[in-house]
């Protein structure tokens, strides 16, 4: 490990060369301001979320925290691990302020100028949510359609959407737009996906008209207009061998317009067996044909989300991106896009035909994080253990379940602060979390501050309250502040209009304060 100075760090992050910018504070000050560059690793989940963001050893990275000393212990974390160029941004997040540079609210925030960029040059037409109002009271013919995935369809949207996401809806034109003179309306929860998803349309040669509601759900409910919630979305459109042979064509011309390769099998060992840079292999199909068969090796990460948050998936800088797809032409979007965020993509079509099986050598040269074999107590034990004084329990869930209901006298914590939550405490410690993993990564640090008698709740708190535990509501016994949970307008979808205007007007100004390094980053 070495300390560099944000000045250095900068440049780094803007040089031709991979490289990761990894912030490990919690979600909460990483949603208050961070570069506009850095991905968010959390030093309470660090070393499971590192394999999954930067898979090569050998790229650099660049830590920073909060100006309190978590930068370094990560570092040693992901030095264990055999990442072998680990820098620390010394003085944290002040530093980089007082370097004068700017931070940037918010989270995806890549990906959100993508689309804000996208608009300013693309222009593509947008429809008032009253415009939209009015068609519908007229019966004017036009097809509306969510295009976010169905967890957030099903939470929130328009009248009258079907949820198609980005991808889907080129991909299964046939079946859900037969005619190609009906006026097309997509809508989001913002302005991301809509944008992107019409001038998606407009690249492919779509006939139809196509709008972006103007704001999606978010400028439907400033119009005073009512969402429903709760719906289920239907079933993505069955495709034919004639709409299959479509989408294929449809890819092949777009992916050779837009200088998109397209690589066979040999192309993707070859890729795969050079070491000297980031490869993420990524399959962009629907979560079901995911589930149903694909690629070893392959991680999901559909279509729309991987450019709407591409940060989930991705930490290395000017990586190398492989997109799976069976038709490809769902991957072709996706690699036109991040393409124009300075990523190397190239598209492999037909994954579930024989490329499945055919010569694709999948090699792993990344370890598994192995955390220590922790002992089981139930919850009776742990119970009894707290009220004779021998163990103390602590809380791993997210706070906000926490404040909702916990069991009696167990203490919340968090992975950064667990030195303050254990305090001088000498006797045993139960575990209640959600994921086995989160104990595991605890159960390092508190190994290291003395505590070696550390046990996981079976069955967490589920079982505890299964048994008819005794269990509390709201912030007590905590020495920390809550600081795992995104506060940036986060109530901007239920109800809170001030939010929703606050993060309409986030978005749309996310250019103006782009450096010329940042505004670099992009092909666009």
């Amino acid at each position: 490990m070495r300390s560099i100075d944000p000045a250095t760090a900068k440049a780094l992050v803007h040089s031709a060369a991979e490289v990761a910018f990894l912030d490990v504070r919690e979600h909460g000050p990483y949603g208050e301001g961070h570069p506009f560059l850095a991905v968010w690793c959390p030093y309470s989940r660090l070393e499971v979320a590192a394999l999954e963001l930067v898979p090569n050893l050998r790229v650099p990275i660049i830590l920073f925290d909060g100006g309190d000393g978590i930068a370094e212990k990560a570092a040693a974390r992901l030095e264990r691990l055999g990442y072998q160029a680990v820098m620390v941004m010394a003085g944290g997040i002040r530093a980089w302020t007082e370097a004068g540079y700017t931070l940037f609210e918010g989270e995806h925030v890549p990906s959100k100028t993508l689309g804000e960029l996208a608009e300013h040059i693309f222009h593509p037409s947008v429809i008032d949510p009253q415009t939209l109002a009015e068609w519908r009271r007229e019966h004017r013919p036009h097809l509306l359609f969510d295009v976010r995935p169905p967890a957030e369809h099903r939470k929130m949207t328009v009248p009258g959407a079907r949820c198609l996401p980005n991808g889907e809806l080129p991909h299964r034109l046939p079946s859900a737009v037969p005619d190609p003179s009906t006026p097309i309306v997509l809508t989001c929860a913002g302005r991301t996906r809509s944008l992107i998803g019409a001038i998606s349309l407009r690249l492919l040669g779509i006939e139809n008209p196509v709008y972006g509601l103007r704001n999606g759900t978010q400028g439907w409910t400033l119009a005073g207009l009512d969402l429903n919630r709760g719906q289920d979305p239907l079933e993505y459109p069955v495709l034919s061998h004639a709409d299959l042979a479509a989408s294929r064509l449809r890819a092949q011309s777009f992916a050779q317009e837009a200088g998109i390769r397209m690589i066979g099998v040999e192309d993707l060992n070859a890729l795969a067996a050079d070491g000297s840079r980031t490869l993420y292999l990524l399959d962009v199909r629907s979560a079901e044909e995911f589930a149903a068969g694909h690629l070893d090796g392959t991680v999901h990460a559909p279509c729309v989300q991987i450019v709407q948050a591409t940060d989930r998936w991705i930490a290395v800088r000017r990586a190398r991106i492989v997109l799976v797809d069976d038709t490809g032409l769902r991957a072709a979007i996706a690699a036109y896009w991040l393409k124009q965020m300075g990523y190397e993509t190239y598209v492999l079509p037909d994954a579930d035909g024989p490329l499945a099986h055919d010569g694709w050598q999948p090699s792993r040269h990344m370890p598994d994080f192995v955390a220590p074999s922790l002992r089981r107590i139930s919850a009776e034990d742990a119970a009894k253990a707290a009220t004779c004084g021998d163990a103390m329990v602590l809380d791993l869930r997210p706070s906000i379940e926490f404040r909702r209901e916990h069991a009696a006298r167990s203490h919340w914590a968090i992975r950064p602060e667990l030195g303050k939550a254990v305090g001088g405490w000498q006797g045993g410690i139960s575990l209640i979390v959600d994921d086995p993993a989160i104990a595991g990564l605890a159960a390092v640090d508190l190994g290291e501050l003395g505590h070696n008698d550390v046990r996981i709740v079976d069955g967490g708190f589920s079982a505890w309250k299964l048994v008819g535990l005794p269990t509390e509501t709201g912030w007590t016994r905590t020495s920390s502040r809550p600081v795992d949970f995104l506060a940036f307008v986060h109530d901007r979808h239920d109800g809170n209009l001030d939010a929703a205007r606050q993060y309409l007007a986030w978005e749309m100004g996310l250019i103006e304060r782009l450096d010329s390094q940042e505004r670099g980053t992009f092909l666009l």
